[in-house]
Order: structure tokens, then C-alpha cells, then sequence
């Protein structure tokens, strides 16, 4: 029988167990990090600035550094300095920060990469900061004069350093937000706070951030080009430092440099005001809004051409006698000029990312509608299977004089391009009003992706067509994995239960941000990581899937990491019903569970099934078909060409191949089309359609790689 006060403790020992072995590996796996953080604390209690302010102390000037340390020889305060904190309550961010920003560089890169990052980093941040103090010293700055008599201690800008390295490492698209953070935290801090600390953090981040992606060239991910996405996260980068320096300066008023940044005839209005606008611009290039696109090119020319009438105000009043130019906060004034311009040369230069229209912009063809009333048609009337992608919000909506139909389209090199069947109970009436509205307002019309009783009707009233897809049906009633034909879908679905991975038919609206992320993360690494452009039109992205219509299949293991998403857009019968599900979104992560397509595809079929679903569709994979039955070959041949160049890049042919392991049944999917003359325009603008964010130039590359 034994005392149960010493039991306990006993007891609870085992519990402890896998937390000391994490320890253990951690510590195993970053010793430098380890070791560093070990040091800073013994210095911390040795030196008892713990709990006294390390600058109040007399030892301080021999163990800080900065530029009186470097002009009496105290060579060592480059060392010493490292592992102090200014004060107490610094200690918490400064190991905590090392901790974390250099321990998961040393977990990916390795001790030896990742110490001399942090270790160079600190002492590149330092010495560069240093040697431009000193030469700027004594010019008539005053921020440079007051700034080289102050001393500084920590590792942050080592820290900093090494985390800015590292993100050359991360996947698309957080190695951008990632290095974006970065970049507004020490611009930021450099221009409107100005310490030492901040211009050591500005010249080891920028350096690491340039040459990151060489340091760590094996572990590095290829760039790319940036996605639509990526640009509109660029503009609001921009805007955000921006809007960060105005509240900076009105809460922080100090002698930065860029001299005084607190300007005493604002008040908290102007800054209310400041915070208003910059919110509906970034809330509006955030969602592609053209019309907030259209807004700030406005607001950034107005800013851009202010700042050149006061360089020439300057220039003319240097040269006439007694004229003089004054600015309360030049070089405040000079930085905001400078952003605005990096603004305008982001929405010039990545102007197609923000292309969804306004409603007043949608009423151009003729009639009045908006998304909520195509959706409405749309579950009144029925539809086929790329019906859902009309009420897409890049389309804009023709409606018909009597209301009851509408074609979705969007307009590419003065083309009107119709996306899919008319949606209503006369197709071929509703295509005839949008044919002759849209040749009224100067575009060419057409159908895409036009069913193949659309394309019989319109060739009959005069219209020409020819295929373009073939749609990939499976049919769900009497769906069985029985047989040969089937082997590989059987053997994902065992692989997959052998290895513990389940599917989740969900709305991806209603899953937590941690899911969400890991969508996106599978969803724009195809893109970021291939340097490929991005692709539109028929193919949408996570966006599309988080409508709450939308259902979406996860490939989850039992850790719940995502190896697979696909995405199924809802395909309506005559009177709201949904008879079938049409696949949109399909990727898999890279070095995951192998045949999780195939999986994910299969289990959805079998969901539907039980549902009372009739059909699936695979989709039609653009540009790819097994047989041409247009009215021209000059069409078919021009088809046939741009599919095979695209082919190398986007395997559209190869994931029409793909689909044949699910036995499907075939329908044609047609372009439809007014005169055959238009046939260069058409075939430019739906070039534009799918790659709307890729130039001419661009484009020929691609075709001679």
C-alpha cells in the first residue's frame, strides 16, 4: 500500500513523456536556434536585465553597439550586443521572435544555411546601417545626426533576416503575402519611426529578401508570374503602407526620415477620412472590382501629376528671382508621391486582374439583370452543365425584352462571347436578341460551349458552328465500379481506405479558415509553382467553390490534411430541382496520396448516387474532343492548333484521356457563330477569354516553347 501524495506525481509522469520527447526533437533538430535563445536568456540573468533596463545601466555603452561603439573600437559590441534587450518586456518578443523565425529556418533549411543566414543578416543589417550613418552624418539631416549618437542591442534584424530567406522556400501564394508582410512591416517602420533598429531591420530584410531565392536555389520555389490574385494583393500591399503611414504618422508624431512626421493642422477627421477611402479601395481591388480598379488609376494619376506640378513649381522657382516654394512635410510628401506612382505602374500592369464589371457596367448590350435574377432563371427554367458558370460574377447578363431569358457573357477583343446555352424556355429567340443587341453596340456575337440541340437549331436559322469540346457524362442510376474497365477507380477507392484517407462532400463556406487555406493552397500552386498563366472563363478557382451552391469534395487524412479538392457546380431541371452535379475545381497536392482524383471523383459519383442525382458531368476539357464536326475547317484547323500548343502546358487533351476511366458517354459542345470573316477575332478574343491576364508577347513565347 503506498501514500497517495507520492502516487500522483508517479502517475502523471507518462503524461509528460511526449512533450519531453518533443522537446528533445526540437531541440535536436535546431541546436543553433537552441543554443542562441539558451545564451540570451543566461546573458539576460548574468547581466540582470531581466528586470533593470539594459540602457540604464553603466556597463551599457561597452555592450551596445552603433556608431560611437564602432568609433572607440568596441569591435566585441557587434557580438555582445546580440543577445541583450533594450529593456525588460523586449526579451519576450526578442527570444520569442528568434525562437520562432530562426528555428523554422533551421528546420527547413538546415543549421548550417540557417546560421549564417542570422548570423550574416545581423551583422550585413548592422554594419550597412552603420556605414550609412556615417556618411550621412554632418550633411544637415537632422533624423541622420540624432540617429549615429543612439545605441542599440538584439538579434531581430538576424532573426528578420532569416526569415525573410526561408520564404523563398514557401509555396504560392503564401510566399508572397509572406515577403509582402515583411516588406510593409519594415518600409513602414523605416520611413515613419526611423530608430536604428528599424533601418538594420529595412537592409538585412531587402538584402535577404534579393538573394533568399540563391541562397536556397535546391529548396527554392520557382516565382512565377503572379497570378490574378497576386496582383490585386500587390495593389493592396501598396495601399495598406500607405494608409499604415498616415496612422503612424498622426499617433507618432516624431523627426523620422523624412523629417517631422506629424502634422500639426491635421485632425483625426482627415485621418478618418484617409482610412475610409483607402478601406473601400483595398476592400474593391481585393474582390477585382473594376470599378474600384478605375477609382484608384484616378486617385494615383491625381497623385502622380501633383507631385510633378511641384518638382516643375520648384525647378521654375529656382530660376526666377524672389519665387520660392514651400511644403510643410517634404519628404513625406515625396514618399506618398513615390507610392502612388508604384500604385498606378501595379494597375496598369496587372489592369486584367480587376475585371469584374459594375452593374451599370453589365447594362451594356441592352437588357437590365444582375446575377440574382440569372440565378432565379436559371432554377425556373432549368439549364445544361455549364449552366451554374454563367452566374459567375466576371459574366455580365444580357436579358430579353420579355424577361424571361438571359445569356451570360463576357466581351474579349470587341467580341460578346455567350457562355453556354441561352438560359429560358426559347433558347434560339433569346440568341437572336442577343445577336442583334450586341452587333448594335459594336460586338461580334457568339456562343461557347453551346449544347449540341442549340448549335443544330442555330445553323438551321442561319448561324454556323463547330465543335470546340465534348461534354463528359456519367450517368448515376445504374453507376457500378463492376468489371475491368474500372480496375484503376476500384484501386484508388482501396488504396485510399487502406491508408485512412475519407472523403467529406461539404460546402466549403461553411468548413473552418484552416480548410479553406489548405484549398487555396492546392488551388494556386499549380499555377505559381509552373509559372503558367492563369487560366478563365470555364475554368473557375476557389472563389467559384465557396458559393454556398457549390458542393465540394475533400480527400482528408486522419492528421486532416487535404490531399485533393474537387469542386461540383449544381446543374438544375425545369423548376428548381438539381438532377446533377458538374466538376469545376479539381487539384491534388503534390507528394500526397497518388490516385486521389481518381478517389475523389468516385466517391462523389457514388454521394450523388444515393442522393437521387440522374448525371455527373466531368466537364469538357476546352480545346480537346475526339472528332470535329464543325461547318468550317478553316475553324477546325485553327482549334486543333491552338489545342495542341496549349497542350504541353495545360494537358487538356491528356485530362480528356483522363476522364475516359469513368466510361463516360460523349456530347459535343459547340462554339456558335455569326459570319466566318470573324473568325480572327474570334478566335483572338476567346484566347483572351482563357488567358486574360497574358500579353501578345507572352503568348508567342508560348507557342514556340
Amino acid at each position: 500500500m503506498t501514500d497517495g501524495t507520492t502516487a500522483g506525481p508517479a502517475r502523471n509522469l507518462p503524461a509528460l513523456a511526449p512533450l519531453a520527447n518533443g522537446v528533445r526533437i526540437l531541440v535536436r533538430r535546431t541546436p543553433f536556434t537552441s543554443t542562441v535563445v539558451v545564451v540570451m536568456i543566461v546573458a539576460g540573468f548574468a547581466t540582470g536585465a531581466f528586470w533593470r533596463s539594459a540602457v540604464s545601466q553603466a556597463w551599457y555603452p561597452w555592450i551596445a553597439y552603433g556608431v560611437p561603439s564602432l568609433e572607440t573600437g568596441r569591435w566585441w559590441t557587434l557580438l555582445s550586443g546580440s543577445f541583450l534587450a533594450v529593456v525588460p518586456p523586449f526579451y519576450l518578443a526578442m527570444t520569442g521572435s528568434f525562437a520562432l523565425f530562426v528555428g523554422w529556418a533551421e528546420w527547413r533549411l538546415g543549421t548550417g544555411l540557417a546560421a549564417l543566414t542570422a548570423v550574416a543578416g545581423q551583422l550585413v543589417g548592422i554594419l550597412s546601417a552603420l556605414g550609412f550613418l556615417l556618411l550621412v552624418r554632418g550633411s544637415g539631416w537632422p533624423w541622420a545626426d540624432a540617429t549615429s549618437r543612439l545605441l542599440d542591442v538584439g538579434f531581430s534584424a538576424g532573426a528578420l533576416a532569416a526569415l525573410a530567406v526561408t520564404s523563398a522556400t514557401l509555396r504560392p501564394p503564401w510566399r508572397l503575402r509572406l515577403r509582402l508582410a515583411l516588406a510593409l512591416y519594415v518600409i513602414a517602420s523605416a520611413v515613419y519611426l526611423g530608430s536604428l533598429a528599424d533601418l538594420e531591420h529595412l537592409v538585412s530584410v531587402l538584402i535577404a529578401l534579393a538573394v533568399g531565392p540563391r541562397l536556397v536555389r535546391g529548396r527554392a520555389v520557382p516565382a512565377g508570374r503572379p497570378s490574378r490574385r497576386e496582383w490585386r494583393l500587390l495593389a493592396v500591399f501598396v495601399l495598406i503602407l500607405q494608409a499604415a503611414g498616415a496612422v503612424l504618422s498622426f499617433l507618432l508624431p516624431n523627426d523620422g526620415p523624412l523629417g517631422p512626421t506629424g502634422d500639426p493642422e491635421s485632425d483625426w477627421i482627415d485621418l478618418a477620412i484617409t482610412v475610409v477611402v483607402v478601406a473601400l479601395l483595398v476592400n474593391g481591388l481585393r474582390k477585382g472590382r473594376r470599378v474600384a480598379w478605375r477609382w484608384a488609376v484616378g486617385l494615383a494619376v491625381f497623385n502622380v501629376l501633383l507631385g510633378l506640378l511641384v518638382a516643375v513649381g520648384f525647378v521654375v522657382a529656382a530660376h526666377v528671382e524672389g519665387a520660392t516654394v514651400e511644403l510643410a512635410q517634404p519628404g513625406i510628401f515625396v514618399a506618398d508621391r513615390l507610392a502612388w506612382a508604384v500604385l498606378l505602374v501595379l494597375l496598369l500592369a496587372g489592369r486584367r486582374a480587376w475585371r469584374v464589371p459594375s452593374r451599370r457596367a453589365r447594362r451594356a448590350v441592352g437588357g437590365v439583370t444582375d446575377r440574382e435574377t440569372a440565378v432565379a432563371l436559371l432554377r425556373r427554367h432549368g439549364g445544361g452543365t455549364v449552366s451554374w458558370m454563367a452566374t459567375w460574377p466576371d459574366n455580365e447578363w444580357f436579358v430579353t425584352a420579355d424577361g424571361e431569358s438571359c445569356v451570360a457573357f463576357q466581351r474579349h477583343a470587341g467580341v460578346a462571347i455567350g457562355l453556354g446555352d441561352p438560359i429560358g424556355p426559347e433558347p434560339l429567340a433569346a440568341l437572336g436578341e442577343f445577336g442583334v443587341r450586341s452587333e448594335t453596340a459594336g460586338l461580334i456575337p457568339c456562343l461557347f460551349s453551346a449544347s449540341d440541340r442549340t448549335a443544330r437549331a442555330a445553323r438551321e436559322a442561319g448561324w454556323f458552328s463547330a465543335q470546340v469540346a465534348e461534354d463528359t457524362l456519367v450517368d448515376l442510376p445504374d453507376l457500378e465500379f463492376r468489371g475491368k474497365a474500372w480496375q484503376d477507380v476500384r484501386s484508388a477507392l482501396n488504396k485510399a481506405g487502406k491508408q485512412g484517407i475519407t472523403h467529406r462532400l461539404v460546402r466549403l463556406a461553411d468548413e473552418r479558415h484552416a480548410v479553406v487555406d489548405q484549398v487555396r493552397e492546392l488551388s494556386e500552386q499549380w499555377v505559381g509553382g509552373k509559372g503558367l498563366p492563369e487560366m478563365g472563363f470555364t475554368l473557375g478557382g476557389v472563389d467559384e467553390a465557396l458559393d454556398p451552391n457549390v458542393r465540394v469534395g475533400l480527400a482528408v487524412d486522419g492528421e486532416g490534411l487535404v490531399h485533393g479538392v474537387t469542386s461540383w457546380l449544381p446543374m438544375y431541371a425545369a423548376g428548381g430541382t438539381v438532377r446533377g452535379w458538374t466538376l469545376d475545381v479539381m487539384r491534388r497536392r503534390e507528394g500526397g496520396f497518388r490516385p486521389v482524383v481518381e478517389f475523389l471523383i468516385a466517391s462523389a459519383c457514388l454521394a450523388f448516387r444515393e442522393e437521387g442525382a440522374a448525371v455527373v458531368s466531368l466537364s469538357g476539357a476546352p480545346l480537346a474532343r475526339t472528332d470535329a464536326s464543325g461547318d468550317t475547317a478553316v475553324l477546325d484547323r485553327l482549334l486543333d492548333t491552338l489545342g495542341a500548343q496549349l497542350e504541353p502546358l495545360y494537358g487538356f487533351r491528356s485530362l480528356h484521356a483522363f476522364k475516359a476511366k469513368f466510361q463516360p458517354r460523349y456530347e459535343p459542345m459547340h462554339l456558335v457563330f455569326r459570319d466566318e470573316a470573324d473568325l480572327p477575332r474570334l478566335g483572338v478574343a476567346l484566347t483572351r477569354a482563357y488567358l486574360p491576364d497574358t500579353s501578345t508577347r507572352e503568348l508567342l513565347r508560348l507557342a514556340r516553347a
